[in-house]
């Protein structure tokens, strides 16, 4: 099962989300809906090299998958799915409007 750790109100992750659902090759936690996810989020990202550049500019680093090897990605195409389309750029997480 491959994890994705995003959160509803990043647009990203509202399409990451829209195309796994009712898939059961997928798990999606919402980083927001509780502490325990967040902390388990927060675990990952603190210690995994693939978040460095996202942590760098001051990024969240979502959507994140958990691939079933164990790989950590943060490109959507490694877990079978669509990035969002660049045409919606500008809807975002960031304050500049350059991502989440």
């Amino acid at each position: 099962m491959i994890k994705i750790y995003g959160t509803g109100t990043c647009p990203d992750c509202a399409y990451v989300e829209e195309q796994v659902k009712g898939d059961s090759r997928y798990e999606v936690i919402d980083v927001c809906a509780g502490v325990r996810n967040l902390k388990e989020f927060l675990r990952l990202r603190d210690r995994h090299p693939a978040f460095d550049a996202m942590k760098r500019v001051g990024a969240v680093g979502i959507p994140c998958f958990v691939l079933e090897d164990g790989s950590v990605t943060l490109r959507p195409e490694a877990a079978g799915l669509r990035p969002r389309p660049k045409e919606t750029e500008g809807a975002s997480c960031s304050i500049d409007g350059s991502g989440c």
